[in-house]
């Protein structure tokens, strides 16, 4: 039995739209959604982004911790409140 040939070469942007594909096509957000709908609430409110610096690996680090907390709490089987952060006029950032 022969094994497929693999590249070696990933190509991450066509990798992601064909996930992003599979979540929209399969309603993936929505049903987690649903799953949880009526557990115990958590909730995380995310500041906003501003551009008034070039970008430094904090600022990803922050992100990463961010979402991190918030798959954690979604895999406990919390309900999440998702909302995106403001400015300090109470307008959108993202």
């Amino acid at each position: 039995m022969a094994f497929e040939q693999v590249s070696n070469k990933a190509d991450f942007i066509e990798q992601e739209h064909a996930t992003l594909d599979f979540w929209r096509e399969n309603s993936i957000f929505e049903k987690m959604r649903d799953l949880h709908r009526g557990q115990p609430k958590w909730s995380f409110i995310d500041g906003p982004i501003t551009a008034n610096n070039p970008m430094g690996v904090h600022h990803g680090w922050g992100r990463t911790f961010k979402d991190l907390y918030s798959r954690f709490w979604t895999m406990r089987g919390r309900e999440l409140r998702w909302q995106n952060g403001f400015d300090c006029q109470g307008l959108w950032v993202e």
